[in-house]
């Protein structure tokens, strides 16, 4: 795990480039350059404490030693010209491995300011080579910014995504494992550790001898077309312990060089995108094609060995583009060697693409033995699946992590799958997806969309319902002046029923829905649903649905699409999803009579009015503080009342330091951003040595905990003695006669604007300890402290009540909608 301080000195090397160098990759090169620069010499040095000598920085090279650039006294333009020409002469260091003569290939300066490199290369400077997983992991966070998209169409694959697929394929110690477009060598790099956490006792300790971890670093191989691409992963592999890592500029695609070199394991997130006019490969490959996703696709089905094994990311255009080249290609898997694919949510790449992917399993020696495919769907992976990605506590991974597994075993081992029953997942027959013209493989394709137990008739939407795809406006005929109809493009402006105010008009309507319409997004996403109640222009990311007034209820049926929407799926193109019209007319709904619907819409109206009710509550209320301007005012700084700790992080790699029983707070400790937390327990405990050996501090009960870096303003109490990390302040109460804990709580909570815009910093902004102790809050008696804080706590109980409310009642809409389809959902009484 990246410590603290090492991510703070990235971040500062960051922002001192960035006036001088706003492109990132340009930043990340640099930092690369410089770090690796700093760490020859670091070994140098070691080697001498060793009894040694010099090789990096030895005979003509002895000059551009790092100690006689930093301190050698030399001026600005002195030290400019050193470095400068040393980074550009160091691929002809004789002293120095290939890996690093390749590191510096075509390296230089891309600026000439003096005061920017001295101030650079003195953050350098502060970084130490010791070959931990900390520096690893430090890169593997520079690394991070280079998470939008490439020329080529590469994405940063995120880190839990990786892990995910490299534990499903389980590479072995005795494997070859190849990324054929590694990118920073992420997929490598976490297969590595899994195969050294698969060999290591009770205790931690490895279990393989040296041969075995020869062998070990010997197996693993990565290509880029990318030369950058190809120097990142090898700083990245070489930091974490790979002595001579095997990173090759290569075009998997067009080149033959290697064609005939085969892996056990092959791991990858390839390129998305094909350039203009498509790839122009060889002709060795089985399927014909210029799109890069395909012959990625098929190169790495190709080069695995008689039993090899797969996992790699594809967009959803392999799983349903209906080209010949990608059926072939699937018809090619299904025979050979997929046994599983996996949907993931369609905000794993945000925010810097919302591309809808899916994870392919391959496994050669699996796929012999087993007649079926198995689906699942990944809804949450753990993080928000907005621009932020911000952590949330729903998380699929692990249960769909268990159920592939358990699939794959049974397989193994020959045990039945007629009771098989994966709770994000099905089973379907390669047989029936064969017999599919397009062999598409979307398991919502060969799964009937609703239940066939229900009590009353199954129709197709298309019987009930006409269905009007969208069509946008010509050129210039959008306004924003309200001139025309009220144009809707998306699901931009749905609400939890009906329609929200538009955002454009346009004179020119291509197709209109008329009130009562149901509306559905055909277009990234695919299925949400809401109702118009006034005329309305659609563009293409909508369909109208314009109910038959005598056999369905408009209301009716936005319910009873809202409560499938999650598996209304469609073809998919290699950028986004999305149905037409005849799918969105074969969808299959329950049909009572009307007399029935109608009765359905008013108790489903009625629990959607107490929700609306209760959601307005609970997203517009905020803890207020009724300020007297008569009421003294005092900062937090001031040290008769108040105490200001911060906190701190031991030692990630130092077992010793974690799982004691001291608590240990961080942002996801405090969940909410609105209220006041009460830290009562946290995620991760110190020991004894770890508060003693760090910088973090034991805080008293009663402690007002403030988050002040990067997520700044949110604010908790500690019900129990704890400490936190760096990025928090924290406030003790010295005075508590005259001041309540909770009182200053509310009141920090209401400075949140002043603690942001005081905030300092590049991409991560912080609030300093000085500024914070001069947040001004106002101190009435205590007795008006304690009635504020009494209020505040009926106020929040309203509120807790109120997201009880919601939950209970959608509930209630979910048990009716389930009865309809013939199942059953118990609600608590």
């Amino acid at each position: 795990m990246l410590d603290t301080e090492t991510k703070r000195r990235i971040d500062t090397a960051r922002d001192i480039l960035v006036g001088k160098l706003p492109d990132p990759k340009g930043q990340v090169e640099q930092i690369t350059i410089a770090l690796t620069y700093k760490f020859m010499d670091d070994m140098d040095a070691r080697s001498e404490e060793l009894g040694g000598e010099r090789t990096f920085f030895d005979g003509d090279f002895q000059k551009y030693g790092w100690a006689r650039l930093i301190r050698g006294g030399l001026g600005g333009h002195e030290m400019l010209g050193l470095y400068s020409e040393a980074i550009t002469k160091m691929p002809e260091n004789p002293g120095i491995p290939p890996l690093f003569r390749d590191i510096f290939k075509n390296a230089y300066l891309p600026y000439r300011d003096p005061e920017t490199l001295r101030a650079f290369l003195k953050v350098i400077d502060e970084f130490e080579y010791d070959h931990s997983e900390r520096l690893g992991d430090a890169f593997e966070y520079l690394l991070s910014v280079l998470g939008s998209q490439g020329d080529a169409g590469q994405f940063r694959t995120p880190r839990h995504i990786i892990d995910f697929i490299v534990s499903i394929v389980d590479p072995k110690k005795d494997e070859t494992v190849l990324d054929p477009a590694c990118g920073t060598a992420g997929f490598l790099i976490s297969s590595y550790k899994h195969v050294l956490q698969a060999n290591a006792d009770r205790d931690g300790n490895s279990t393989l001898t040296p041969d075995d971890r020869q062998r070990l670093a010997d197996n693993f191989r990565g290509y880029d077309i990318s030369p950058d691409m190809v120097r990142l992963s090898l700083v990245n592999m070489y930091l974490h312990g790979f002595p001579d890592p095997q990173v090759h500029e290569y075009d998997t695609l067009t080149s033959e060089d290697r064609w005939n070199e085969r892996a056990d394991v092959i791991l990858a997130n390839p390129p998305f995108m094909s350039p203009k006019g498509g790839i122009r490969p060889h002709n060795r490959f089985s399927v014909q094609s210029s799109r890069s996703e395909v012959l990625f696709v098929d190169y790495i089905a190709e080069h695995l060995t008689a039993n090899g094994r797969a996992g790699v990311i594809v967009p959803e255009g392999i799983v349903f583009q209906t080209q010949t080249a990608y059926r072939q290609l699937r018809r090619m898997l299904l025979s050979d060697s997929l046994i599983a694919v996996i949907s993931l949510p369609g905000g794993v790449f945000n925010p810097y693409s919302g591309v809808k992917t899916s994870v392919l399993v391959l496994d050669k020696a699996l796929a012999t033995r087993s007649d079926d495919i198995a689906f699942f769907t990944v809804d949450n992976d753990g993080l928000g699946l907005g621009a932020q990605r911000r952590p949330i506590d729903r998380n699929d991974l692990p249960q769909v992590l268990a159920e592939v597994r358990e699939f794959m075993r049974r397989i193994r081992e020959r045990d039945a799958i007629d009771d098989y029953s994966p709770a994000f997942g099905h089973v379907v027959s390669k047989e029936l997806i064969l017999r599919d013209p397009e062999c598409t493989l979307s398991g919502a394709r060969y799964r009937t969309v609703g239940a066939r137990s229900s009590q009353y008739p199954v129709v197709s939407l298309g019987e009930v319902a006409e269905v009007i795809a969208g069509q946008s406006p010509p050129g210039e005929s959008y306004n924003e002046t309200g001139t025309g109809l009220p144009f809707y493009q998306g699901k931009v402006a749905f609400g939890p029923v009906f329609l929200g105010p538009p955002l454009r008009w346009t004179t020119e309507p291509q197709r209109v829905a008329e009130p009562g319409d149901i509306l559905m997004s055909v277009r990234a996403p695919v299925g949400p649903v809401n109702v118009t109640n006034h005329r309305i222009c659609i563009g293409r990311g909508l369909a109208a649905i314009r109910p038959d007034a005598g056999r369905l209820v408009p209301e009716f049926g936005f319910y009873v699409l809202r409560s499938i929407e999650n598996q209304i799926t469609g073809n998919l193109g290699a950028a986004f999803a999305s149905i037409n019209r005849a799918d969105i007319e074969k969808i299959e709904i329950p049909l009572p009579p009307l007399h029935v619907q109608q009765e359905l819409v008013n108790e489903l109206r009625d629990y959607q009015r107490l929700i609306d009710g209760a959601r307005a509550i609970v997203d517009h209320y905020r803890p207020r503080i009724p300020v007297d301007y008569r009421w003294p005012v005092v900062r937090v700084g001031n040290a008769d009342l108040f105490a200001i700790e911060s906190g701190g992080t031991p030692r990630t790699d130092v077992a010793e330091y974690w799982g004691g029983s001291i608590p240990w707070a961080t942002l996801i400790d405090l969940p909410s951003s609105d209220f006041v937390s009460q830290i009562t327990s946290t995620a991760r405990t110190l020991t004894e040595r770890g508060l003693a050996e760090s910088s973090a501090t034991l805080l008293p009960e009663g402690t007002v905990v403030v988050s002040t870096r990067a997520t700044i303003g949110r604010v908790g109490i500690a019900r129990v003695p704890l400490a936190t990390n760096q990025g928090f302040k924290n406030v003790i109460i010295r005075d508590s006669v005259e001041v309540n804990r909770a009182y200053v709580a509310f009141a920090l909570k209401n400075l949140v604007p002043t603690m942001v815009a005081w905030a300092t910093g590049g991409t991560f902004k912080e609030l300093s300890r000085a500024k914070f102790a001069e947040l001004e809050i106002p101190l009435p008696p205590i007795e008006v402290q304690e009635a504020i804080v009494s209020e505040i706590g009926v106020e929040t109980q309203l509120v807790a009540s109120n997201r009880e409310a919601i939950t209970r009642f959608e509930e209630r809409i979910a048990s009716a909608l389930s009865r309809l389809w013939g199942a059953s959902l118990e609600v608590s009484a």
